[in-house]
């Protein structure tokens, strides 16, 4: 019985291990590392983002097959929220410098003015969202 469990788990993790390699070389591959870098002015700590990067990976990865947890209360899952709320919009708008999204948005909407107002009433919807979600338990 508990051999299969262990097949199982094995299976599992070798799994999540190639997803999370292949997302991990994805974002590096883009070239979203050194744009990230050259927008928060610390490039000489490219190699340690790349290492952080694969290291969330792999913890991701065991925390999704063992599923296991840190209790931290509800004021410790709201301040963790808000960091990896920050760290996720921060790569976001990295990914979207880097292929322009931006660009091609305001060219198509005929925005000239106003594109820093849009990407913070972005963010800021975002953020509400998460804020309702968290607290109202939808």
């Amino acid at each position: 019985m508990w051999q299969g469990q262990i097949f199982t788990g094995l299976i599992g993790l070798c799994g999540g291990a190639v997803v999370a390699t292949a997302l991990a070389a994805f974002i590096i591959e883009l070239g979203i590392i050194p744009r990230y870098a050259g927008i928060t002015h610390t490039a000489k700590h490219i190699c340690l983002y790349e290492d952080c990067l694969m290291l969330g990976a792999v913890v991701g990865n065991l925390a999704s097959v063992y599923g296991f947890s840190i209790p931290l209360g509800r004021l410790g899952l709201g301040i963790v929220g808000i960091g990896f709320g920050m760290f996720l919009g921060s790569w976001i708008i990295a990914l979207g410098e880097v292929v322009n999204v931006f660009a091609v948005m305001a060219r198509r909407i005929g925005l000239k003015k106003g594109t820093g107002i849009v990407i913070l009433a972005i963010a800021i919807g975002k953020t509400l969202g998460c804020l309702l979600q968290f607290f109202c338990q939808v």
